[in-house]
């Protein structure tokens, strides 16, 4: 039949020439009409999909609308709050922040004050004037074993790997760092030449090992010390697992895996690099201890962090306990929320893997303060921080500082066109093609990065300037107030009531909500 077609396609292609010949304007008209009809034939005997042989030619228009669908909703359907996973008001106040545009709001806010969730900071009648606070804040960060700690700013680029950013991405990223006095963490995919342009970097480690592995795909000790050395490197994150696919390896499609990305990784080509799900350098949290200790040592004393999505609270628990008896302590924790993340996942694990960032946070703090150990352990809050009052929030549930992927990607260009895992990111940011990156300038992207950041922590430091804190390290639980229903609201301090400190190391003294789980952690197993 396939033939026949064709046949018949020759034959009506040819009357066309001929009467194209006779008669240029009869012709012209079947130029049009001929490869509809072809178009419709096709459809009716040998397409593979039921509505274009059902419908042919018409059914086309179903797949034509449904391609497009994503640009007709943002672009002319949309209102200011329904994006998602971020809204046209959180990409805007990116955008005009990196451009040192006009960022206040006219006629007051668009949210509904009154809906479950809705939250705000309670100011102070006390308020401190804005030219008494410190507009750059640093954190340090480095326990009692840590010979070279690091100060770091309150917000920083979150883990973003090249090859799944472009070169020039990453080139922006590390230069923006650099300008502006923050770090820049590398993501799973190794450490790069376009990482170490300057800025301060924070060299992620998965479970895949790259730039620190053996062909079989082990951990490379000498690999590792050879990098973890450089001057630019400023701590190691030993990551578990991140927001966007929690308990699942990261993945980098075959097409985005360039020979450079390949050589880099330590990996061949030709394939996609899936990570495994867990790490092979350790499997008991007593051995992480040993691993832990190890890369501190071939670091010559740099802060050790683990960056995870809190999934089992018996294995952080594990951990922290594992802390307390070999007295060896992480320098840091990263934790991701389960909505957050850039990296390409299965659709059920972006949605529902992973104990969101607000649950976690507050978890991990009162975990690390009932163990004694948390003015050891800084935490760094990752997952959809993109304004002044997500860093407060974050500061309120107990982290230190705060890290952003995709804030930092909308200072780049990103226009949320969601294509990221497809290799075909029309801004340059998410892509390994050259005539797609070489829209994005690294020289002029750069200095949005760095204007985004200044401005992100000016507005979170005169936000804590109104409630009357003169610190980060001085926001608490009760600074944040949530709306529970219509007509009740509660501080954080009420929804999440800190534990004392102190009060995990000893089973009697455990509070009833931790028991279950702490009878399940064992230094000896996750």
């Amino acid at each position: 039949m396939r033939k026949t077609f064709l046949v018949i396609s020759f034959t009506l292609l040819s009357l066309t020439a001929i009467l194209t010949y006779i008669n240029w304007k009869f012709s012209f008209t079947l130029l049009i009409l001929i490869p509809l009809i072809l178009m419709g034939l096709y459809d009716m005997y040998f397409a593979d999909r039921t509505i274009r042989r059902n419908f042919p030619l018409l059914g086309r228009m179903r797949y034509i609308l449904s391609a497009i669908g994503p640009e007709m909703r943002q672009y002319f359907i949309e209102t200011d709050l329904d994006g998602k996973p971020f809204n046209r008001l959180q990409r805007d106040i990116v955008y005009h922040r990196s451009k040192k545009e006009n960022d206040t709001m006219p006629f007051g806010t668009q949210l509904d004050v009154y809906r479950d969730g809705y939250e705000w900071i309670n100011h102070s009648i006390s308020a401190i004037p804005f030219a008494k606070v410190n507009h750059n804040p640093k954190v340090k960060i480095g326990s009692s074993q840590c010979t070279k700690p690091y100060d770091a700013s309150l917000f920083n680029i979150s883990a973003m790997s090249f090859g799944s950013l472009s070169k020039n991405a990453i080139i922006a990223l590390n230069k923006g760092a650099k300008q502006g006095g923050f770090y820049h963490n590398t993501g799973e995919g190794g450490l790069s030449p376009y990482h170490l342009l300057g800025g301060d970097v924070v060299w992620n480690i998965g479970t895949g090992y790259f730039s620190c592995r053996k062909f079989d795909g082990t951990f490379n000790v000498d690999e590792f010390e050879k990098r973890a050395i450089l001057d630019n490197v400023k701590m190691i994150e030993i990551k578990f697992s991140q927001g966007a696919k929690p308990g699942h390896g990261g993945i980098l499609p075959k097409e985005k895996v360039t020979a450079e990305i390949a050589a880099i990784r330590l990996v061949e080509t030709g394939h996609d690099i899936v990570s495994p799900p867990s790490h092979s350098a350790f499997t008991t949290p007593l051995e992480l201890m040993d691993f832990v200790k190890l890369l501190r040592e071939k670091s010559g004393g740099k802060p050790i962090g683990m960056k995870i999505c809190i999934g089992n609270k018996s294995e952080f628990l594990s951990i922290c306990k594992a802390m307390v008896q070999t007295k060896t302590y992480l320098d840091f924790v990263t934790v991701d929320g389960g909505e957050g993340g850039t990296g390409a996942a299965p659709q059920e694990y972006s949605d529902h893997v992973g104990m969101p960032l607000r649950d976690a946070l507050a978890f991990v703090y009162d975990a690390l303060n009932g163990f004694g150990i948390k003015d050891q352990i800084k935490i760094i809050a990752s997952g959809k921080v993109v304004t002044g009052f997500d860093i407060i929030r974050n500061l309120s549930l107990g982290a230190d500082l705060c890290n952003s992927a995709r804030g930092m990607m909308f200072a780049l260009g990103c226009i949320q066109a969601l294509e990221c895992h497809l290799n075909t990111c029309p801004t340059g940011v998410a892509t390994q093609n050259p005539n797609l990156m070489k829209g994005l300038v690294p020289e002029d992207k750069s200095v949005r990065v760095t204007r985004f950041q200044q401005e992100t922590v000016k507005s979170a430091i005169d936000l804590m300037a109104s409630a009357g804190i003169l610190h980060p390290d001085y926001v608490t639980r009760d600074v944040i107030t949530t709306r529970i229903d219509r007509n009740k609201v509660e501080t954080f301090a009420q929804t999440f009531p800190e534990l004392e400190t102190g009060c995990l190391l000893n089973e009697n003294t455990v509070p009833e909500k931790f028991l279950y789980f702490w009878k399940r952690a064992s230094v000896e197993k996750f």
